[in-house]
């Protein structure tokens, strides 16, 4: 079940030629890939491109009836492997992941790719995610692109220009016989906007045509003598058609070219940020027009030397506006100007900050030191507004930081509350930490974790923890979308084959939870597109594990802390692996929610569980949020004067997981904590005893109250 479905959305990818678009950024995705005539479509989910797999599962019947053929790739390797196909054939062929961290897992096929070169378009969509918010670490596509050769296109955050890029990549494509890469920014990816569409194209020639009718070439393999002549043949024929491409099309755009003897060169991504900056400084209106030259760069690899030139001619000086570094671009502009002997000169690094996320702020204030050297009148023809506020200055110091942590009644905070208590009779452990929500356990309340490798790489991360010369074994972590991606080789299989004696943790919530929740091979729902509910336990005594526990509710923290002590305690010699399984809270509530919403609709009974806390009974030691962190846990005022310690309280938000009163004395529920049924659309017989109930407690209650008052007279 992903995070969100867009049955509704997909049907604007029917509007046929002339009508207009309204969607998100992602929709306009797919819609140029249909109007392209793509014949296949395969990658892997990761932000900011989760949705534009959901979207493609959403518009299964669309795309079987345009012959395309979808998949999940088990890796970005996998969904780069499957551009094999248009080595040898004129097919259109389309991936998308994450990057960097899923270039990194496919370099090798896209490297072998594009060695070889394609007949067929083929476009690889990467969701850039670089930037403060951020969840990897802060590399740019530019270098793979760089590195193999393949173009790389960047285009102005709006729906017009996204389905021009996608469609012109496949042409720039086949016209270079070149994999082009596809970057795409969080804002690009939800922008919303409208453009005119196109028709939906089914492709000219299929994937069957290509099975009954095979084809070989060996000139495209890689293999010496054939990857020898594919560098030559890179440089001499493909790049020189890629750029003639480029600048015959018209990729790259001018703005007000010739209006001053200044300007800027700015990535097409960076484009909304530049003239959002502009605008507030008083320079251009909000639709970027303004007196300064712009020379937007829609493909950031290859350059157009020739464009390049005669924007930079008879220009002082040009602003580069180049986010992430190294500056690639600014090394190759100041190259490329002083060969030609341009006079202009080149600012970029030494006027922007060299690393991190170009915002508007930091945008504005590039602008300002450029033309302050250049313009200064212009600054001074408008007041620009603060960079930043006083009162939001001053509210930095008020407002305490907040990291990531597991949601509300998260399965996987029990496993780390688990470990934390057996810990305290063990000793500490090296950690070693995977990609997934469970890396949040890295941070407060937990503190668990050393390094983390990369997805799947969990127990691999600890490999070289493996001696006899002690009894102490290592706990590495690994999420079942992980396992599934890469940890059941480099992994389970690694450890296997070199005997390890160590314990893995596999965290398995049923989905790929971390990327949108999407159905893997062990999700326990029917998937009528995919093949589910493979045993994870199955899998690893497949490859050789003979020690496997399988905790099957996660909640008891008793059953977990002793799995995890009996793993770590054993005498058993050779590596163990604990399953800790229970089902992704959101994805739950995600389930469930729409079932009680037509239960109530119905008028049928609904019991839903809430647990508090009995202030009278509290202690204030506040265990249950120290060993859980739950964000329905919050303190609140001690009820009596001989009191200072404030007691737990449970918010409204609780879904009635019971972890907090299992983690406040270790698997024994705490006595203040007590769960509540709250019942919508009772019985008979639960209105009765509920109204009896009432009457007796209220009964006695009066009895207490009266008996107090007579203490006092």
């Amino acid at each position: 079940m992903a995070e969100r479905s867009f049955k509704t959305e997909v049907q604007k990818l029917r509007l046929g030629a002339g009508d207009e678009f309204h969607g998100e950024g992602i929709l306009a995705v797919t819609k140029a890939l249909l109007q392209s005539g793509v014949s296949y479509i395969a990658g892997y989910q990761g932000s900011p491109v989760s949705h534009l797999m959901d979207v493609l599962a959403d518009a299964s019947d669309i795309l079987e009836e345009l012959g395309i053929h979808f998949e999940h790739s088990a890796s970005e390797a996998t969904a780069a492997a499957s551009l094999a196909a248009s080595v040898h054939y004129p097919l259109r062929g389309a991936i998308t992941f994450k990057s960097t961290v899923g270039t990194n897992v496919a370099s090798d096929a896209l490297a072998n790719l594009a060695s070889g070169g394609v007949k067929g378009g083929a476009l690889i969509v990467v969701g850039e995610d670089y930037g403060e918010g951020s969840s990897i670490m802060q590399e740019r596509s530019h270098a793979f692109a760089m590195k193999s050769q393949m173009w790389l296109l960047d285009p102005r955050p709006n729906l017009p220009s996204i389905v021009r890029a996608v469609e012109d990549g496949f042409a720039l494509s086949e016209a270079s016989n070149t994999p082009v890469m596809l970057q795409l920014r969080v804002r690009a990816c939800h922008v919303h906007g409208q453009f005119i569409a196109g028709a939906n194209r089914r492709p000219a020639f299929t994937l069957k045509d290509a099975m009954e009718h095979p084809v070989r070439d060996i000139g495209r393999i890689v293999l010496p003598p054939a990857s020898f002549l594919h560098e030559k043949e890179k440089i001499e024929q493909r790049w020189p058609a890629a750029v003639r491409f480029i600048e015959e099309h018209g990729l790259n755009e001018f703005f007000a070219e010739g209006a001053d003897d200044i300007g800027i060169v700015v990535q097409g991504g960076l484009y909304n940020t530049l003239v959002r900056a502009l605008q507030l400084l008083g320079l251009s209106d909000a639709f970027g027009n303004g007196g300064i030259p712009l020379y937007v760069m829609n493909v950031t690899y290859p350059l157009v030397d020739c464009e390049l030139k005669r924007f930079c001619d008879g220009k002082r000086a040009v602003l580069m506006a180049e986010e992430g570094q190294p500056e690639f671009i600014e090394q190759s502009l100041n190259m490329i100007l002083r060969h030609a002997g341009l006079p202009a000169r080149v600012h970029g690094k030494d006027l922007l900050p060299i690393a991190g996320e170009y915002t508007v702020q930091v945008m504005m204030q590039a602008l300002k030191d450029f033309l302050s050297i250049y313009r200064p009148a212009a600054l001074h023809a408008r007041s620009a507004p603060a960079m930043r506020p006083p009162q939001l200055a001053a509210s930095d110091r008020q407002v305490h930081p907040r990291p990531p942590s597991f949601c509300t009644g998260c399965p996987e905070r029990p496993i780390f509350t688990a470990l934390k208590l057996v810990e305290k009779e063990l000793g500490a452990h090296h950690v070693s930490s995977d990609i997934g929500c469970h890396l949040f356990s890295i941070l407060p309340p937990f503190d668990i974790g050393a390094t983390t490798m990369g997805y799947g790489l969990g127990w691999a991360g600890a490999a070289a923890f493996n001696t006899s010369e002690t009894s102490k074994r290592t706990v590495s972590f690994m999420g079942d979308g992980g396992f599934w991606h890469n940890g059941l080789t480099s992994g389970v299989g690694n450890a296997v084959f070199n005997k390890s004696d160590n314990l893995l943790v596999i965290v398995d919530n049923s989905y790929t939870a971390a990327t949108g929740g999407q159905d893997i091979l062990s999700s326990k729902a029917d998937n009528p597109l995919r093949a589910t509910n493979k045993s994870i336990e199955r899998a690893v005594k497949g490859v050789g594990v003979d020690w496997v526990r399988a905790v099957t509710h996660t909640y008891s923290v008793g059953q977990m802390r002793a799995a995890l002590r009996e793993a770590l305690t054993t005498r058993d010699k050779g590596p163990k692996v604990v399953i800790a399984q229970s089902e992704c809270m959101l994805n739950r509530q995600r389930r469930l929610k729409p079932q009680l919403r037509a239960a109530l609709g119905n008028g049928e009974r609904v019991l839903r569980q809430r647990f508090g806390v009995d202030p009278d009974v509290c202690t204030g030691d506040h265990s249950c949020i120290r060993l859980s962190g739950c964000p329905s846990l919050t303190i609140g005022s001690a009820p009596g004067p001989l009191r200072r310690d404030p007691v737990a309280r449970v918010l409204d938000s609780c879904v009635g997981c019971g972890l907090c009163g299992e983690a406040a004395h270790g698997a024994v529920l705490c006595p203040s904590f007590f769960r509540a049924g709250i019942v919508t659309n009772p019985s008979r017989w639960e209105r009765f005893s509920a109204a009896a109930r009432a009457l007796v407690i209220g009964y006695f209650q009066a009895r207490i109250e009266r008996r107090l008052a007579s203490y006092g007279k």
